[in-house]
């Protein structure tokens, strides 16, 4: 895994990227992607795809996982359904199932910082309602400090960063 040698790391890496799921069509409680989400979603499987994903989780919510499909189908893996508001156990599952594997997190905006917290990462600002080009890296020794990349993908989105 290129994150392991990056990071000098002999012993299996975990890394968990975190994404929030690609922009609503609508506000209802449970919409489907716009178009500008369904093309997030594509820019996701084209970033990701190399990545060596070896598992992806999202939640019960179409949006993420209309997000996560194009990535699902390109590398012939399940979707695996967690409760949105189940970070615990999220994290757990991840650590005890997927130990030194690449995952990929469908997430919301309100519960990405807390899947980095839960993983051991460090605190991070609250992802903004208008963001969704946020990709969050977890990166997760079998022993050591827990490191976090903040990277983008897709088009920008949302107002301006400081």
């Amino acid at each position: 895994m290129l994150l392991a040698l990056v990071t000098g790391c002999a012993a299996p890496l975990t890394q968990v990227l975190i994404v929030r799921h690609a922009e609503k069509a609508d506000t209802s409680a449970d919409p489907d992607l716009s178009p500008a989400g369904q093309a997030r979603a594509q820019a996701l499987a084209h970033v990701a795809a190399k990545a060596g994903v070896q598992a992806i989780f999202v939640t019960q919510f179409r949006r993420t996982q209309q997000t996560a499909q194009p990535l699902a189908q390109q590398l012939g893996l399940p979707m695996v359904q967690v409760a949105a508001s189940d970070t615990a156990g999220l994290v757990q599952r991840i650590l005890a199932r997927h130990a030194g594997q690449v995952v990929l997190v469908v997430a919301h905006s309100n519960t990405m910082a807390q899947i980095v917290s839960a993983l051991g990462g460090p605190a991070i600002e609250p992802i903004r309602e208008a963001d969704y080009d946020n990709l969050l890296v977890v990166l997760r020794p079998p022993k050591g400090p827990v490191r976090l990349l903040h990277l983008r993908y897709g088009s920008p989105s949302g107002p301006p960063r400081p």
